[in-house]
């Protein structure tokens, strides 16, 4: 399946997912051990849980960090028990394709605490992914030499790689990225702190745009991302995402592509799906043309849906522009079943 439209970033392959133990994706397998469940085309398998995982406070608190668990048991489980952390995987990356992603974007920065166990872990799923997926890879890491690792396993037929991400903060990314020919998502956040409001987010753009213009990589190859923070914490965030994306977009013209973190949004809230489609329809209609998201909720079709005669989008479009004080509104909505 062709890319759609809106510009979609897998969010899905890091390892700081986690699945709830008590949920439908963890079960036993037929020999009874704790596993993830999963679907293979119409048929259901099951991942087991490596015991260094059942025997963590994680677990005992009711989580599991489901793609680390992929990973671990990809790299060096026994022989089925490896065939199924493949398995897994491609279930993920398929999924995301089949649902309109561009990119799938890839972290192991959790994945162990040795910096080599890291590296070989991000060539490794770099190399597993592209065996199942036609996507190219976005490579997402604090780390520079993580960074390189994953670039360096990329494959070029597949288009460009993109880098997840370069800022004023992140500028030593820069020329990692420009020796690799990789797009980049351009964060707005400065060198000591995250920006408060529209003007300080469009002018650490402008800045990171001087530096990535330096480094010789095009507009058309930069995904803006004014960043994206909780409406819970503030009700007006949402607006300053969405009158940067208006800013920018007049300032750049349509070469440049938008990538924000668009989940960031509903943290904190009930019915995140909701409130996650709602806000990426608003930023859609400023100008911002993709974001890093799940692509099982958030794709052309998702977005098309939208009805604000249905009462829990009209809410979350309330609170989104600042008009739910609170979101007691919604809030008290969907504890009501109302949304």
């Amino acid at each position: 399946m062709a890319p759609g439209r809106y510009i979609i970033v897998g969010e899905n392959i890091h390892c700081t997912r986690i699945r709830m133990t008590a949920g439908k994706f963890v079960g036993l397998a037929e020999d009874g051990r704790s596993s993830l469940v999963f679907k293979e085309g119409a048929a259901t398998r099951y991942l087991p849980i490596p015991d260094a995982f059942l025997d963590s406070e994680e677990w005992k608190s009711g989580r599991i960090k489901h793609v680390q668990v992929a990973i671990r048991q990809g790299m060096g489980g026994v022989r089925a028990d490896a065939e199924a952390g493949v398995a897994y995987l491609r279930a993920m990356a398929l999924e995301q394709e089949a649902n309109g992603a561009w990119f799938l974007d890839v972290n192991v920065d959790e994945f162990s605490m040795d910096i080599d166990e890291k590296i070989e872990a991000m060539k490794w799923i770099a190399a597993t992914l592209q065996k199942c997926s036609r996507l190219p890879l976005s490579i997402d890491s604090s780390d520079p030499r993580l960074l390189e690792a994953g670039l360096a396993s990329c494959d070029p037929s597949r288009g460009k790689p993109l880098v997840n991400s370069v800022s004023l903060e992140r500028a030593a990314m820069i020329p990692v990225a420009a020796r690799a020919n990789a797009r980049v998502i351009a964060g707005a956040s400065g060198e000591q702190r995250m920006p408060e409001g529209v003007s300080e987010r469009v002018a650490n753009i402008r800045r990171l745009m001087a530096l990535l213009d330096g480094a010789g990589i095009p507009h058309g190859d930069v995904f803006l991302d004014p960043l994206v923070m909780p409406v819970s914490v503030n009700t007006a965030n949402p607006g300053f995402m969405i009158d940067a994306v208006r800013e920018l977009r007049a300032e750049y013209g349509s070469e440049v592509h938008f990538a924000p973190g668009l989940s960031n949004v509903s943290f904190g809230l009930p019915k995140r799906n909701v409130i996650n489609q709602v806000f990426a329809w608003l930023c859609l209609q400023e100008g911002c043309d993709g974001g890093i998201v799940d692509p099982a909720q958030i794709n052309d079709r998702t977005l098309a849906a939208i009805d604000f005669g249905v009462p829990a989008y009209a809410l979350a479009r309330d609170l989104l522009r600042g008009e739910d004080e609170y979101g007691m509104n919604w809030i008290t909505a969907c504890r009501d079943g109302q949304a």
